[in-house]
């Protein structure tokens, strides 16, 4: 065989390959963050809760919500706390969405 047509095979086979590559790597999701478990399935809908009469004064309502328990959501209710020295704004937590899937957003103090 000669070095022209070797060369002409050669380019006419790895053409697609090359015009291809770049786009099968930018098609590939980045990994998730890492320590974030997904959920594939939305969580339910909030439930609605009633909040008690608060057990002293400087507590603060926590409400519940939808916690994953393994293989389906779980409701975690809500509970009066006393906030952290200093805070008194409690930022929920949240599920939130990304394209892994679901994951939870703890909540904190403000």
């Amino acid at each position: 065989m000669s070095l022209h047509l070797a060369r002409s095979l050669l380019r006419r086979c790895l053409a697609p390959t090359l015009i291809l590559s770049p786009l099968a790597f930018a098609a590939c999701a980045p990994p998730p963050p890492p320590g974030r478990v997904y959920v594939v399935p939305a969580p339910p809908r909030e439930r609605v809760e009633v909040v008690t009469v608060a057990p002293g004064p400087g507590y603060v309502w926590v409400g519940g919500h939808w916690g994953w328990a393994g293989q389906s959501y779980a409701w975690v209710p809500g509970r009066w706390v006393v906030p952290d020295r200093g805070r008194s704004y409690w930022a929920a937590g949240h599920w939130a969405q990304d394209r892994h899937g679901w994951y939870w957003v703890e909540g904190h103090w403000r």
